[in-house]
C-alpha cells in the first residue's frame, strides 16, 4: 500500500508509444491556462460580495493575503512539476513521495474536484448566457434552462452542449486547446482591464473611509452549516476589523482555485523543468494583481455597504449611470467561464489517464489517440458523464467540495516536498522550493486552517467520497496496480 513509484520509472512510463502524450506547450501556454482557469465569476462577483459583508475596502488586502497562501502551495507545486514532469499533478507527486495508497486517495480526490468543478462552472456559464440572451429578448424555453428555472423536469441544454464541445476540442489536441484558450483569455483579460481603467474615473475617495471598518461578530452557525473550527474550538469568526481581513481571505481564497491544474499538463510541456515553475507562478501573480485591482475599483466606485451581492461590479457601474459596462461585465464573465470549464475538464482527464496508466484504473483508458496523441478515451467518457450531470443537476450546493478537495491536494503536495527532500536528497531538481521545511509547513498550516473554516456538511460528504475511494482501491486498484504486477 505504501510502495512508491520512482521518478525515473514515472518518466519511463511516459515514453511508451501507445501511452505517450504529445509535447506541445510552452511557458506562455501554461500561464494562459492558469489565468484562464482562475479568472472566472469570482473577479466580477466575489470581490464586491466580500467587501460588503466581511472586509469593506480592505478586501484588497484580503486578496493579497489569499495570494500569499496560494503562493506557498504554488512553490511546492513548482518543485514537483519540474522534478516529476508527468501527467497527474498531485496524484503523481504523491506516488513518488508518499506511496500508492496516498496517491490513490489524492487521485480520487482530484477526480471529484475537477469533475464537480467542471459541472458547476458549466451551469454557471449557462446562466450568464441566458442572461445575455434575455437582454436581446430571446428567452430560452424553461424546460431547456435547467432545474433552477423549470418546475419539475428540466434539462440545461446550454451547459450540456458546452461540455460536449470542449470535450471535442480536448480530443483533437492540446495545441488547439491552447490556441482556443489564448483567444478567450485575451478577450477576458481585456474586459477586466477595460473595467478597471473605466472604473478608475468613477472612484470617490470618501468611499475608502474607513479603509478597515470596525469589527463586528459574525452570526454563530449551528449544526451542519457551522464551520468545523467553530464546533471544535468555539472560534467565532469576525466580520470587518483586522481579523475580518483574514476571514475574508479564507473566502476569497477560493477565487484562486484552479492554478494547480497547470501541473496536470507537465507531461505535455516542451521544457517542463523550466516552463512549469514559470507557468504556475506567473499565472498566480497575474491573477492576484487583477483581483486586487478590481477590489480597489469596486470599493472606490460605491460605498461597500451599498454594493449588491449578486452582481456588485455590474451594479456599481449602473449606479454611476453607465449600464454599458454592466453588459460588458456579463459578456466577460460568460466568455471567461468557457476557459475555466475547459481547463478543469483537461485536469480531470489527465489525472484519470495517469491513474489508468499505473493500473489503478482500467488500462483501457490509458491508450492515446494514434493521430492526436491525446487521452481520448477518458476524455470522451468523462466529457459525456459531466455533460449529463451539468444538464440534469443543480449542484451549486456541492461546490464547496471543490474547495476542500483542492486544499487537501495542497496539503499532500507540501508534505510530499518534505518527504522527497529527505528520501531522495540528490534527485535533480530544476526548481527548488525555498526555505524548506518552513515554507511547506506554513503551506500545510494555512491550507488546514482554511479547510477547518468549511461547513461540517462539506466534511461529511468529502469523507464519504474518500471512503468509497478506499473501498475501490482495495477491491480493484491494489491487485491491478502495475507496481504489484511487476513485484515492486
Amino acid at each position: 500500500m505504501f510502495r512508491t513509484k520512482s521518478v525515473e520509472q514515472s518518466i519511463r512510463d511516459t515514453e511508451e508509444p501507445e501511452h505517450a502524450l504529445k509535447k506541445s506547450l510552452s511557458a506562455l501556454d501554461l500561464t494562459v491556462f492558469g489565468v484562464g482557469v482562475v479568472i472566472g465569476t469570482g473577479i466580477f462577483v466575489l470581490t464586491g460580495q466580500v467587501a460588503k459583508e466581511t472586509a469593506g475596502p480592505a478586501t484588497a488586502i484580503a486578496f493579497a493575503v489569499a495570494g500569499v497562501v496560494c503562493a506557498l502551495a504554488a512553490l511546492c507545486y513548482a518543485e514537483f512539476a519540474s522534478t516529476v514532469p508527468v501527467a497527474g499533478s498531485a496524484y503523481t507527486f504523491a506516488y513518488a513521495a508518499l506511496g500508492e495508497l496516498v496517491a490513490w486517495i489524492i487521485g480520487w480526490d482530484l477526480v471529484l474536484e475537477f469533475a464537480l468543478g467542471t459541472a458547476v462552472v458549466a451551469v454557471g456559464w449557462s446562466g450568464y448566457v441566458r442572461s445575455l440572451l434575455d437582454n436581446v429578448d430571446w428567452t430560452m424555453p424553461e424546460v431547456l434552462s435547467g432545474t433552477d428555472v423549470a418546475e419539475g423536469f428540466g434539462f440545461d441544454i446550454l451547459a450540456f452542449a458546452l461540455v460536449l464541445v470542449l470535450t471535442v476540442i480536448l480530443v483533437i489536441g492540446m495545441k488547439l486547446s491552447a490556441r482556443v484558450t489564448s483567444v478567450v483569455v485575451a478577450i477576458k483579460v481585456a474586459v477586466v482591464l477595460m473595467v478597471i481603467i473605466a472604473g478608475l474615473f468613477f472612484i470617490k475617495a470618501e468611499n475608502y473611509k474607513p479603509f478597515i471598518p470596525p469589527a463586528e461578530k459574525q452570526p454563530a452557525g449551528s449544526g451542519w452549516d457551522a464551520p468545523l473550527v467553530q464546533l471544535m474550538f468555539g472560534y467565532e469568526p469576525t466580520n470587518f476589523g483586522v481579523m475580518g481581513i483574514f476571514t475574508a481571505a479564507s473566502i476569497v481564497f477560493f477565487a484562486f482555485i484552479g492554478f494547480d491544474v497547470v501541473a496536470t499538463a507537465a507531461e505535455e510541456t516542451k521544457l517542463p523543468q523550466r516552463d512549469m515553475p514559470r507557468g504556475i507562478l506567473g499565472s498566480l501573480l497575474i491573477c492576484t494583481v487583477l483581483y486586487v485591482a478590481v477590489s480597489i475599483v469596486v470599493t472606490g466606485m460605491q460605498n461597500y455597504r451599498e454594493l449588491s451581492v449578486s452582481a456588485p461590479l455590474a451594479d456599481a457601474f449602473k449606479a454611476t449611470g453607465h449600464p454599458f459596462y454592466a453588459g460588458l461585465i456579463s459578456f466577460g464573465a460568460a466568455v471567461g467561464l468557457t476557459t475555466v470549464c475547459m481547463i478543469l475538464l483537461l485536469g480531470q482527464t489527465r489525472v484519470f489517464f495517469a491513474m489508468s496508466r499505473d493500473g489503478l484504473l482500467p488500462r483501457f483508458f490509458s491508450k492515446t489517440h494514434p493521430r492526436f496523441r491525446t487521452p481520448y478515451r477518458p476524455t470522451i467518457l468523462l466529457g459525456v458523464v459531466i455533460a449529463i450531470v451539468a444538464g440534469f443537476t443543480s449542484i451549486e450546493e456541492l461546490a464547496t467540495l471543490v474547495n476542500i478537495g483542492t486544499l487537501f491536494a495542497f496539503v499532500v503536495v507540501a508534505l510530499g516536498v518534505l518527504v522527497l527532500r529527505r528520501t531522495q536528497p540528490n534527485l535533480p531538481r530544476a526548481f527548488r522550493t525555498p526555505w524548506v521545511p518552513v515554507l511547506p509547513i506554513a503551506s500545510v498550516a494555512a491550507s488546514v486552517w482554511l479547510m477547518l473554516n468549511l461547513p461540517v456538511e462539506t466534511w461529511v460528504r468529502f469523507a464519504a467520497w474518500m471512503v468509497l475511494g478506499v473501498i475501490i482501491y482495495f477491491v480493484y486498484g491494489r491487485s491491478h496496480s502495475r507496481m504489484a504486477k511487476e513485484g515492486r
